[in-house]
């Protein structure tokens, strides 16, 4: 369709936007009907409402500037990582466009941005070669209009890529030799960029980069072994310990070098981000009450014991024994305390059923997996409405009660939910106007704030909210045909066209508008299994 006609639909859009509220406001019929109003004023002085990216998915440029090849570029070159060969070379072209982008950010009203730096556009050698001057030019460019219009830089170390040098030398986040390499970038940023960064996170995800990319093998470098996956090396019970032990590890001393050497000039914070779904017990019964406490532990306390108690949970050393790697004391210390902010990747709940004592697949029955078998189905009847993404569905009440896990097992150390997001369902031959027309994004981002408000209203101290994301990426292996974003981008033109989702937020964050708390109540969904991806 024509520019000249997403212009007019976009004026509809906003019109029907404006009538969502006004109706809301004077009690009318609407879609969403608003029993307990929240408004932004709801949430704590300071608080950030931001948006998210991560460099890989949207910035393009693979090898412009000095930037080298990364695992991902290697991984997509040689495998075609997204539907229909699909690949991060040119992305949104976010290295073209990033004015634009902040303009953008700018128009919405945002307080906070959380991207990610290229590993291997500062380093493209990692730390055997040189800093890369027109890699430190381009995110320092990037920060200080960011600064200009009033926004915080959030900034994530390490999102998924690094040098593909790293893998072909010592393979990886296997060898500890990458706690240097990453301590390294950590510090070359710290120093380049750390006097105008006041929030750094370290690692984006390492629960998850261990599963898929160690586990499943879906990532790169592409290593699991049956019953996860058929590839070519790998051990996926044990090979993800050890990953996840080399990048915690690799946090902690990144973190200690911020808080010993520029912490106290700079003045910032520095945490970690983990996935966190929220793990519902799938019956009443003791062992899957039991299944889900374990499915907490080995993923959420998988993440952050580690920096905060400087050890596993118990009951992951009960199942893995001597295969879970051991902190030695010196760095059990270097451990504790090492963050000053948990980061919380939240989109859904899922229910957790017990493997010990109960039969079930032979990849959930593992200790890798804490012997539990995770379902979206309990008596033919979804958790929650399905989304394009596998294993993700609309359950609201999820973000007060992961917040809330979070608060209780971490003395309510301070939190940001850096990644809360729909995918849109994955229709063929979908027009514009359709994909704009967002309304089932609007009511999730609606259902899961007013969630949060409720785990704020109960003290947990929550200081920020990031939707993902920003605009239209690449997601990973699902390609370009995986939508998340605010804003549409046309895969021709790369323009940006503002949803639905995204006039919604303009006019919450720059209006004080309302958002429905209705939802979150809202126990079960009418689904049936049929209509949605098997988990």
């Amino acid at each position: 369709m024509g520019y000249e006609s997403v212009a007019i639909f976009l004026l509809v859009v906003v019109y029907a936007c404006s009538s969502i509220i006004d109706a809301s406001i004077n009690g009318g019929d609407s879609k969403f009907n608003y029993k307990d109003p929240i408004k932004r004023s709801d949430f704590p002085p300071g608080f950030l409402f931001g948006a998210a990216t991560s460099a890989y998915q949207v910035e393009g440029a693979y090898l412009e500037d000095g930037k080298s090849f990364s695992n991902w570029d290697e991984f997509c070159h040689s495998k075609g990582c997204g539907e229909n060969g699909e690949n991060g070379d040119v992305a949104d072209d976010h290295y073209t466009l990033f004015m634009e982008d902040i303009e953008m950010m700018h128009s919405l009203g945002l307080n906070a941005y959380r991207f990610s730096i290229c590993w291997s556009r500062i380093l493209p050698k990692g730390r055997f070669g040189e800093v890369n001057p027109l890699g430190i030019m381009f995110y320092s460019k990037i920060i200080d209009n960011l600064i200009l219009k009033g926004i915080d830089p959030f900034v994530t170390l390490h999102h998924n890529d690094f040098p593909q040098e790293l893998e072909d030398k010592y393979g990886s986040w296997l060898d500890p030799q990458m706690q240097d390499d990453f301590v390294h970038f950590a510090e070359t940023c710290f120093k380049s960029f750390g006097d105008r960064v006041k929030y750094w996170i370290t690692i984006n995800e390492p629960n998850l980069v261990s599963e898929f990319a160690y586990e499943r093998g879906d990532y790169p470098p592409n290593r699991c072994s049956p019953p996860f996956g058929d590839c070519l090396s790998g051990n996926s019970d044990v090979e993800p310990l050890y990953v996840m032990h080399n990048m915690l590890l690799a946090h902690g001393k990144a973190a200690k070098l911020y808080h010993d050497n520029f912490q106290p000039k700079q003045g910032g914070l520095i945490g970690l981000v983990a996935h966190c779904f929220m793990y519902e017990p799938l019956t009443d019964s003791y062992l899957d009450i039991k299944a889900a406490e374990r499915a907490m532990l080995f993923n959420v306390g998988w993440s952050f014991d580690p920096p905060i108690f400087g050890d596993y949970p118990l009951e992951m050393r009960e199942y893995h024994g001597n295969e879970l790697p051991r902190f030695s004391p010196e760095e059990t210390e270097l451990m504790k305390k090492s963050i000053d902010f948990i980061g919380i990747n939240h989109y859904s709940a899922i229910y957790a059923k017990d493997c010990i004592y109960s039969s079930c697949a032979e990849s959930a029955n593992r200790a890798i997996k804490g012997f539990v078998e995770l379902t979206a189905e309990r008596d033919g009847v979804l958790i929650g409405d399905p989304t394009s993404m596998p294993r993700f569905f609309v359950v609201p009440r999820g973000m007060e009660e992961i917040v809330n896990y979070v608060k209780t097992r971490y003395n309510n150390t301070p939190m940001f939910v850096t990644e809360n997001g729909y995918s849109s369902p994955n229709v063929q031959n979908v027009q514009v106007e359709e994909i704009v027309n967002d309304y089932k994004r609007v009511e999730f981002h609606q259902t899961y704030l007013a969630s949060l408000t409720k785990a704020i209203r109960n003290g947990a101290d929550v200081r920020g909210y990031f939707a993902w994301s920003l605009m239209d990426n690449y997601e990973w292996t699902h390609g370009f045909n995986l939508r998340f974003g605010l804003h549409y981008v046309d895969r021709e033109t790369f323009e940006r066209i503002p949803k639905l989702s995204a006039l919604w937020y303009q006019q919450f964050l720059k209006n004080d508008s309302l958002v429905d708390n209705s939802a979150i109540s809202t126990p079960k969904s009418g689904h049936k299994k049929a209509d949605f991806y098997d988990v």
